[in-house]
């Protein structure tokens, strides 16, 4: 054959050789990542979709130039600390629908300079830190959870930045109050400071206790006197049965000893 014939062969064994090693790569790349997640790129931004994936812990091979991030519809209980710390250029974290119900502080570590919106919603959770969501500006949604109200969710609440309308969202599934149990937190909260109400409580109990053992010091005093007082007498009793010289002697010596 032909040099000039051999020529064109040549250059398509090697483009198919180089389809054939892209095709793996992508292949092996793919391996990586867990069942049901894959990437992609939507408005410019690298997105990482592992919605309705069963996962049930935050994965841990996410490409690490990830914007977007998609783990909502999933099994995960709870988010472990600086779980997210590889993600230094995430903007985007939908965590919804999932059966979170703890948050360890310094879960979103590394995220506060470039995070802007969080979504917790239709989690389990009922009580958080505010320590959790520690320098962290983006808006946050934490409707649709089963909270107690009280001073530690007020505390949270005044410490996040809520996205907009997802406030009537954070509803009482519990309280000490039960007449705050259905309503808005927001709404319950304009009109009760749960701080002061758990400080006044706090205060109230600490003062039952202090009166409690002072009470039962002064009963001590009391039985103690009382208890000698009646051992003087029946030693004076005993001192008159007996003759007159050895009483008077008994009687110098009982009185020298209560004084």
């Amino acid at each position: 054959m032909p040099a000039a014939q051999r020529v064109p062969l040549r250059s398509v064994t090697m483009w198919l050789l180089l389809q054939s090693l892209l095709l793996a790569s992508s292949l092996l790349s793919a391996a990586a990542f867990p069942k049901g997640c894959y990437p992609s790129e939507e408005e410019g931004l690298k997105t990482f979709r592992c919605s309705n994936a069963r996962l049930t812990e935050v994965p841990r091979d996410i490409p690490n130039d990830t914007n977007k991030l998609y783990l909502d519809s999933n099994r995960i209980p709870f988010l472990p600390r600086d779980a997210f710390r590889d993600l230094p250029l995430l903007l985007e974290l939908d965590l919804s629908h999932n059966a979170i119900a703890s948050i360890e502080s310094g879960a979103f570590q590394g995220l506060a300079e470039h995070l802007h919106s969080l979504d917790l919603s239709a989690n389990r959770l009922a009580s958080v830190s505010k320590e959790a969501f520690s320098n962290l500006k983006a808006k946050v949604n934490l409707s649709d959870n089963p909270w107690r109200c009280d001073c530690r969710l007020q505390e949270l609440v005044r410490t996040v930045d809520l996205a907009a309308g997802s406030s009537a969202g954070i509803v009482c599934d519990s309280s000490a109050q039960e007449e705050h149990v259905g309503k808005a937190f927001l709404q319950v909260m304009a009109d009760t400071d749960f701080c002061n109400v758990y400080k006044k409580t706090t205060d109230i109990a600490m003062l039952v206790t202090m009166f409690g053992w002072f009470a039962m010091v002064i009963s001590y005093l009391v039985y103690y006197v009382r208890q000698n007082q009646e051992d003087a007498r029946r030693h004076l009793e005993y001192l008159k049965s007996l003759p007159s010289k050895q009483r008077r002697s008994e009687e110098s010596s009982t009185i020298s000893t209560v004084v």
